[in-house]
């Protein structure tokens, strides 16, 4: 589950999810809310693998989502299907989605950043939870 709440200038995404690896698809599609309105008419017509590399899990989703937003604005792609898999050194993922069509997609925000004001992933007696404020 993810939730996103306003912020300043900015805006947030709170994520919720039962382990790290959920937590991880959840922001993933979080951020491309934040792109498009309409997530469910991204199809999956193009598939990306990513290679992150990291230890620790904070700053693992912090270049995860660096990643995604480097992908939209060199390659103007959005994503609305992702399977990850968490390892020691860090994750592998393949995001499924297509170029951004004015005509079908309903643009939301203009990201400019993934900050790291407020960002926080913890575990929780309820599973995990992720917040990252986004630079729009």
């Amino acid at each position: 589950m993810f939730e996103i709440f306003p912020h300043t200038a900015d805006v947030g995404l709170r994520v919720q999810a039962a382990d790290p690896t959920e937590l991880f698809v959840e922001a993933a599609r979080g951020f491309s809310t934040l792109l498009v309105d309409n997530l469910d008419d991204v199809a999956s017509s193009e598939s990306v693998g990513f290679t992150v590399h990291g230890t620790e899990l904070d700053y693992l989703l912090f270049d995860w989502l660096h990643e995604l937003l480097f992908t939209f604005e060199i390659r103007h792609l959005v994503f609305s299907r992702f399977e990850v898999a968490l390892h020691a050194d860090g994750l592998r993922a393949t995001a499924h989605g297509e170029k951004l069509d004015f005509a079908r997609h309903r643009v939301n925000h203009e990201v400019k950043a993934v900050t790291y004001h407020g960002f926080t992933v913890e575990e929780a007696a309820e599973g995990w939870v992720a917040e990252v404020i986004f630079d729009i």
